[in-house]
Protein backbone atom coordinates (compact mmCIF):
# COMPACT_ATOMS: atom_id res chain seq x y z
CA UNK A 1 0.00 0.00 0.00
CA UNK A 2 1.62 3.28 -0.66
CA UNK A 3 1.70 6.06 1.98
CA UNK A 4 0.84 9.41 1.62
CA UNK A 5 2.58 12.14 1.45
CA UNK A 6 1.95 16.27 0.62
CA UNK A 7 4.80 18.76 -0.08
CA UNK A 8 3.70 22.44 -0.25
CA UNK A 9 5.51 25.59 -1.26
CA UNK A 10 4.72 29.12 0.93
CA UNK A 11 5.49 32.28 0.25
CA UNK A 12 4.56 32.67 -3.82
CA UNK A 13 4.37 36.58 -4.35
CA UNK A 14 7.43 37.20 -1.64
CA UNK A 15 9.89 38.33 -4.93
CA UNK A 16 10.58 37.58 -7.98
CA UNK A 17 13.20 35.60 -7.04
CA UNK A 18 11.08 33.18 -4.92
CA UNK A 19 8.11 32.73 -7.52
CA UNK A 20 10.51 31.60 -10.09
CA UNK A 21 12.33 29.00 -7.51
CA UNK A 22 8.65 28.09 -6.62
CA UNK A 23 8.08 28.28 -10.60
CA UNK A 24 11.35 25.64 -10.95
CA UNK A 25 9.54 23.24 -8.36
CA UNK A 26 6.12 22.93 -9.94
CA UNK A 27 7.78 22.36 -13.26
CA UNK A 28 10.40 20.09 -12.93
CA UNK A 29 10.07 19.27 -9.56
CA UNK A 30 7.63 17.52 -6.64
CA UNK A 31 5.78 20.54 -5.65
CA UNK A 32 1.92 20.67 -6.97
CA UNK A 33 0.24 23.08 -3.62
CA UNK A 34 1.57 26.30 -3.25
CA UNK A 35 0.86 29.32 -0.85
CA UNK A 36 0.23 32.73 -2.23
CA UNK A 37 1.08 35.83 -0.60
CA UNK A 38 -2.03 38.17 -1.92
CA UNK A 39 -0.85 41.12 -0.22
CA UNK A 40 2.59 40.91 -1.88
CA UNK A 41 3.11 43.24 -5.53
CA UNK A 42 5.00 40.15 -7.16
CA UNK A 43 2.18 37.93 -6.34
CA UNK A 44 0.56 38.66 -9.90
CA UNK A 45 4.18 37.89 -11.43
CA UNK A 46 3.95 34.76 -9.41
CA UNK A 47 0.80 33.49 -10.58
CA UNK A 48 1.41 34.19 -14.40
CA UNK A 49 4.62 31.72 -14.00
CA UNK A 50 2.50 29.28 -12.91
CA UNK A 51 -0.40 29.52 -15.17
CA UNK A 52 -1.29 26.46 -17.48
CA UNK A 53 -0.07 23.96 -14.38
CA UNK A 54 -1.95 21.90 -12.10
CA UNK A 55 -1.49 23.48 -9.05
CA UNK A 56 -3.52 23.44 -5.44
CA UNK A 57 -3.73 27.38 -4.29
CA UNK A 58 -3.89 28.08 -0.87
CA UNK A 59 -4.00 31.24 0.83
CA UNK A 60 -0.64 32.28 2.77
CA UNK A 61 -2.00 35.21 4.65
CA UNK A 62 0.40 37.83 5.40
CA UNK A 63 0.71 40.51 7.82
CA UNK A 64 4.29 40.87 8.11
CA UNK A 65 6.02 41.63 5.41
CA UNK A 66 5.29 44.22 2.60
CA UNK A 67 2.23 46.61 3.01
CA UNK A 68 -1.60 45.58 3.51
CA UNK A 69 -4.35 45.99 0.79
CA UNK A 70 -6.29 47.80 3.69
CA UNK A 71 -5.24 51.45 4.13
CA UNK A 72 -3.06 51.40 6.89
CA UNK A 73 -5.03 54.29 8.68
CA UNK A 74 -7.45 51.75 8.81
CA UNK A 75 -5.39 49.21 10.87
CA UNK A 76 -2.44 50.67 12.80
CA UNK A 77 -2.36 47.26 15.68
CA UNK A 78 -0.54 45.64 12.51
CA UNK A 79 1.00 48.80 10.35
CA UNK A 80 4.27 50.97 10.99
CA UNK A 81 4.55 54.60 10.28
CA UNK A 82 5.81 53.91 7.13
CA UNK A 83 2.55 52.22 6.02
CA UNK A 84 4.18 49.12 5.86
CA UNK A 85 3.10 45.79 8.24
CA UNK A 86 4.78 45.12 11.56
CA UNK A 87 8.20 42.96 11.30
CA UNK A 88 7.93 39.56 12.30
CA UNK A 89 10.32 40.40 15.29
CA UNK A 90 7.35 42.90 16.45
CA UNK A 91 5.63 39.67 16.92
CA UNK A 92 8.13 37.72 18.16
CA UNK A 93 9.07 40.53 20.35
CA UNK A 94 5.19 40.79 22.05
CA UNK A 95 4.24 37.01 22.59
CA UNK A 96 7.74 36.70 24.44
CA UNK A 97 6.29 39.36 26.88
CA UNK A 98 3.31 37.50 26.97
CA UNK A 99 1.07 39.77 24.83
CA UNK A 100 -0.92 40.29 21.01
CA UNK A 101 -1.06 43.81 20.12
CA UNK A 102 -3.31 42.38 16.78
CA UNK A 103 -6.72 44.24 17.03
CA UNK A 104 -9.14 41.59 15.80
CA UNK A 105 -11.93 43.96 13.53
CA UNK A 106 -8.43 45.41 12.44
CA UNK A 107 -6.90 42.12 11.23
CA UNK A 108 -9.98 40.95 9.51
CA UNK A 109 -10.15 43.99 7.32
CA UNK A 110 -6.94 43.06 5.68
CA UNK A 111 -7.28 39.22 5.89
CA UNK A 112 -10.50 39.77 3.62
CA UNK A 113 -8.61 42.17 1.48
CA UNK A 114 -6.07 39.71 1.00
CA UNK A 115 -8.83 36.53 0.10
CA UNK A 116 -10.50 38.97 -2.50
CA UNK A 117 -7.14 39.48 -4.01
CA UNK A 118 -6.32 36.06 -3.76
CA UNK A 119 -10.02 35.14 -5.71
CA UNK A 120 -9.27 37.91 -8.81
CA UNK A 121 -5.74 37.06 -8.90
CA UNK A 122 -6.37 32.79 -9.24
CA UNK A 123 -9.80 33.10 -10.15
CA UNK A 124 -11.65 30.50 -7.58
CA UNK A 125 -11.55 30.33 -3.68
CA UNK A 126 -8.36 29.05 -2.05
CA UNK A 127 -8.04 25.16 -1.41
CA UNK A 128 -6.60 25.59 2.26
CA UNK A 129 -6.63 28.93 4.09
CA UNK A 130 -3.71 29.91 6.65
CA UNK A 131 -1.37 31.78 7.34
CA UNK A 132 2.86 33.22 6.96
CA UNK A 133 4.65 32.39 10.25
CA UNK A 134 4.02 35.12 13.31
CA UNK A 135 2.01 34.26 16.51
CA UNK A 136 -0.93 36.01 17.28
CA UNK A 137 -4.51 34.51 19.00
CA UNK A 138 -6.10 37.47 17.00
CA UNK A 139 -4.60 36.42 13.66
CA UNK A 140 -5.90 33.23 14.37
CA UNK A 141 -9.35 34.28 15.09
CA UNK A 142 -9.53 37.02 12.24
CA UNK A 143 -8.49 34.08 9.61
CA UNK A 144 -11.29 31.93 11.49
CA UNK A 145 -13.99 34.14 10.65
CA UNK A 146 -12.83 35.05 7.55
CA UNK A 147 -12.33 31.11 6.45
CA UNK A 148 -16.01 30.58 8.03
CA UNK A 149 -17.67 33.21 6.23
CA UNK A 150 -16.50 32.42 2.88
CA UNK A 151 -16.66 28.43 3.65
CA UNK A 152 -13.39 27.85 2.98
CA UNK A 153 -11.38 25.33 4.72
CA UNK A 154 -8.74 27.20 7.25
CA UNK A 155 -5.90 24.58 8.43
CA UNK A 156 -4.03 25.93 11.53
CA UNK A 157 -0.80 23.44 12.13
CA UNK A 158 0.07 22.32 15.30
CA UNK A 159 4.20 21.52 15.19
CA UNK A 160 4.35 19.74 18.04
CA UNK A 161 1.31 17.24 17.53
CA UNK A 162 -0.54 15.68 15.02
CA UNK A 163 -3.40 17.81 14.03
CA UNK A 164 -6.54 17.51 11.18
CA UNK A 165 -7.83 19.11 8.45
CA UNK A 166 -10.72 18.07 6.07
CA UNK A 167 -10.89 14.89 7.94
CA UNK A 168 -7.57 13.84 7.72
CA UNK A 169 -4.93 13.43 10.49
CA UNK A 170 -1.36 14.88 9.36
CA UNK A 171 1.85 15.56 11.43
CA UNK A 172 4.03 18.71 10.37
CA UNK A 173 7.31 18.02 8.62
CA UNK A 174 9.46 21.01 8.81
CA UNK A 175 13.03 21.34 9.67
CA UNK A 176 14.29 24.40 8.39
CA UNK A 177 15.72 26.30 11.59
CA UNK A 178 17.79 23.49 12.15
CA UNK A 179 21.69 23.48 11.79
CA UNK A 180 22.90 21.80 9.10
CA UNK A 181 19.65 21.74 6.94
CA UNK A 182 19.30 18.82 4.35
CA UNK A 183 15.87 19.40 3.07
CA UNK A 184 16.14 15.79 1.58
CA UNK A 185 17.13 14.10 4.88
CA UNK A 186 13.80 15.57 6.22
CA UNK A 187 11.70 14.85 3.86
CA UNK A 188 13.08 11.08 4.53
CA UNK A 189 12.82 11.00 8.08
CA UNK A 190 9.36 12.64 8.08
CA UNK A 191 8.04 10.21 5.44
CA UNK A 192 9.63 7.25 7.37
CA UNK A 193 8.77 8.61 10.90
CA UNK A 194 5.82 8.60 12.91
CA UNK A 195 2.21 6.77 12.74
CA UNK A 196 1.57 5.75 9.23
CA UNK A 197 -2.15 6.82 10.17
CA UNK A 198 -1.30 10.16 9.69
CA UNK A 199 -0.25 12.05 6.51
CA UNK A 200 3.42 13.61 6.70
CA UNK A 201 2.95 16.88 5.39
CA UNK A 202 6.52 19.41 4.90
CA UNK A 203 6.23 23.01 4.63
CA UNK A 204 9.00 24.76 2.48
CA UNK A 205 9.96 27.51 1.26
CA UNK A 206 11.48 27.03 -2.33
CA UNK A 207 13.25 29.96 -4.18
CA UNK A 208 15.73 32.39 -5.52
CA UNK A 209 18.14 34.81 -3.62
CA UNK A 210 17.20 38.19 -4.83
CA UNK A 211 17.81 42.01 -3.11
CA UNK A 212 14.04 42.19 -1.78
CA UNK A 213 14.50 38.62 -0.15
CA UNK A 214 18.39 39.26 1.28
CA UNK A 215 16.96 42.80 2.89
CA UNK A 216 13.79 41.39 4.23
CA UNK A 217 14.09 37.41 5.65
CA UNK A 218 16.17 35.80 7.76
CA UNK A 219 15.56 32.35 5.47
CA UNK A 220 17.78 33.06 2.74
CA UNK A 221 19.89 30.00 1.43
CA UNK A 222 17.46 26.98 2.70
CA UNK A 223 15.26 28.22 0.02
CA UNK A 224 17.94 26.98 -2.71
CA UNK A 225 18.53 24.27 -1.10
CA UNK A 226 14.29 23.35 -1.12
CA UNK A 227 14.46 23.99 -5.02
CA UNK A 228 17.23 21.72 -5.38
CA UNK A 229 15.70 19.19 -3.50
CA UNK A 230 12.21 19.01 -5.08
CA UNK A 231 13.78 19.14 -8.53
CA UNK A 232 16.38 16.09 -7.93
CA UNK A 233 15.98 13.29 -9.60
CA UNK A 234 17.31 11.34 -6.44
CA UNK A 235 14.14 12.53 -4.65
CA UNK A 236 12.23 11.43 -7.20
CA UNK A 237 13.59 8.04 -7.33
CA UNK A 238 13.29 7.62 -3.44
CA UNK A 239 9.84 8.50 -3.21
CA UNK A 240 8.92 5.76 -6.41
CA UNK A 241 11.86 3.25 -4.59
CA UNK A 242 9.19 3.46 -1.16
CA UNK A 243 6.32 3.87 -3.27
CA UNK A 244 4.98 7.08 -1.94
CA UNK A 245 2.12 8.48 -3.40
CA UNK A 246 2.40 12.94 -3.44
CA UNK A 247 -0.79 14.18 -2.71
CA UNK A 248 -2.45 18.17 -2.68
CA UNK A 249 -5.23 19.19 -0.26
CA UNK A 250 -7.51 18.97 -3.19
CA UNK A 251 -6.97 15.58 -3.62
CA UNK A 252 -8.55 14.42 -0.17
CA UNK A 253 -11.55 16.93 -1.16
CA UNK A 254 -12.10 14.89 -4.73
Amino acid sequence: MEKRFLIRADDLGYSKGTNYGIAETVRHGIIKTVGLMPNMPDASHGVGLLSGMRVCYGQHTNICVGKPLTNSKKIPSITQENGEFKTSKMYRDAAQRGEDFVVLDEVVLEIEAQYQEFVRLIGQEPSYFECHAISSPNFYKGLEIVAKKHGVDYLQIAFDKPFNFCGHGFRLVMEVGMPGYNPFETLKRGILNGKSEDIPMMVCHPGYLDSYILRTSSLTMPRVLEVEMACSVETRRWLEEHKIQLITYDDLKA
